[in-house]
């Protein structure tokens, strides 16, 4: 399935082969998602076939299609995710709730919903139980009963340490919260109104086998699949190609009614972020987030023994990026950034047309220059009655306001996201700083009064 031109497509396609046969996957499917549609999908590789020294064999396989499972990995995070934050949109729960409120026998339950959304809850990244994720799962009961103090690694709220184990925790509350098994409503929740039929808990043909490739030769060992019980929640779900391209869809914008558009943006804000510095990746509530020469990602990726798996997205382009393999490691960390850098260097997307907008007379004289103090700021009109207020300079406090029905505006971003700004015919009362349209004007309400400007004796 394309939408791109030729040229586009077989750079894309060049990619992909390029990964599949340098990293030596057996197989592996990719799709890129632009204004809610698939606009280009290809496969590469064999999807089953003999492990073992007579792996050559696995030729004889079926090439990957858009119906062709695999697993997702810890994609399946991101899904519960979706439906804790339902949750607290109905009022039936509060992100800063303890765990233990939801599941009072959880020991290690003073980790609050938010800070187990984004690993910041201290819980140890895996179970302690033998590799969950090469073996049967135990049920919920047994798990929490082992999920004790001591597998409490860090301070709640100290540190990013991604666990594993607290997803399945989250898979508890909802199931308490909802009076149902957390799959079910994943599914009704989220799968289905996304029309995201082929995501299922346990494979459904036709759907590739998983391997391992051996590190110094060619060879195949075929790794194990399970039903993970309560570690289920952490990475159960398969899916093909064009389902996870209608959720890359959804982490870009396209809700479908299944939250409320300020809601998955709340899950796109950077909660934590695993580098100190200039930070390059993070975690949201439920979504990883990274950033790549410019552009901000949001997305997750998928791990299991034979299958690897990733999707990213980018809201400000509507556009999204995905692969699926079948391999337990090796596809490379810039496989989808350089797939939608393709995208971008020979179909980019052209700037929406200007044109002039109604505005409210009281507002437009609103707009100009005011000061907080001696430094200058611009106010700017937006859409929908939106302001804007920002530093001259272009740096420092800038944020985006919204009218709220009282006549105030609320802040959407930056130093004021949250706060409230009061405007008045002479000056700007933002959380009690005061902005007026002359340095300290003296004629405006300052608190702190504001005397006469003086200049150095000659």
């Amino acid at each position: 399935m394309t939408l791109v031109g030729q040229v586009t497509a077989r750079a894309l396609m060049r990619r992909l082969a390029v990964e599949q046969n340098g990293s030596r996957v057996p197989s592996i499917v990719a799709a890129i998602v632009r204004d809610g549609r698939i606009v280009w999908q290809a496969g590469r590789g064999r999807t089953t076939g003999p492990a073992g020294p007579d792996a050559s064999r696995v030729a004889e396989g079926g090439e990957p299609t858009p119906a062709t499972q695999y697993r997702l990995g810890s994609i399946t995070k991101s899904m519960v995710a979706v439906v804790v934050m339902r949750l607290r949109d109905e009022g039936l729960l509060d992100l800063a709730d303890p765990v233990g409120r939801h599941v009072p026998e959880a020991r290690a339950g003073e980790a609050t919903i938010a800070q187990l959304l984004s690993h910041t809850g201290g819980l140890t990244a895996e179970p302690p139980t033998d590799w969950w994720e090469r073996t049967p799962g135990v049920p919920a009961g047994e798990l929490l009963g082992r999920l004790g103090p001591g597998e409490v690694k860090h301070r709640p709220g100290r540190r990013y340490h991604y666990s594993n184990a607290g997803y399945a925790l989250l898979g508890e509350v909802v199931a308490r919260v909802r009076k149902a098994p957390w799959l079910e409503a994943v599914r009704a929740e989220v799968l289905e109104p996304l029309g995201m039929r082929d995501t299922t808990a346990r494979p459904r043909p036709p759907h590739a086998t998983g391997y391992a490739v051996h590190p110094y030769a060619d060879v195949l060992l075929t790794e194990p699949e399970h039903d993970h019980a309560a570690m289920a929640p952490a990475g159960q779900l398969w899916s093909t190609a064009g389902d996870l391209a209608r959720w890359a869809s959804f982490v870009a914008g396209d809700t479908g009614g299944v939250l409320e558009a300020g809601t998955l943006a709340e899950m796109r804000e950077p909660a934590t972020v695993d580098d100190g510095d200039a930070w390059t990746g993070g975690y949201g509530l439920g979504l990883q987030l990274a950033r790549h020469q410019g552009r901000r990602l949001a997305g997750h990726t998928g791990s299991m023994p034979g299958f690897l798996a990733t999707v990213w997205a980018d809201p400000a382009e509507a556009t999204g990026a995905l692969f699926l393999a079948n391999t337990t490691s090796g596809v490379g960390r810039t496989l989808l950034f350089d797939l939608l850098a393709i995208l971008d260097e020979h179909e980019p997307r052209l700037p929406r047309e200007w044109a002039p907008q109604a505005a409210d007379p009281g507002l437009l004289a609103l707009t100009g220059l005011w000061h907080w103090g001696p430094a200058p700021f611009t106010l700017r009109l937006l859409p929908d009655r939106g302001l804007s207020l920002a530093p001259v300079s272009g740096g420092g406090r800038a944020s985006r306001f919204v009218p709220r029905e009282d006549g105030t505006w609320l802040g959407l971003d930056g130093y004021y996201a949250g706060e409230t700004l009061r405007v008045a015919a002479d000056h700007l009362d933002l959380n009690s700083f005061v902005f007026t349209r002359e340095p300290y004007d003296p004629r405006a309400p300052i608190p702190g009064g504001a005397g006469e400007w003086h200049t150095p004796n000659a």
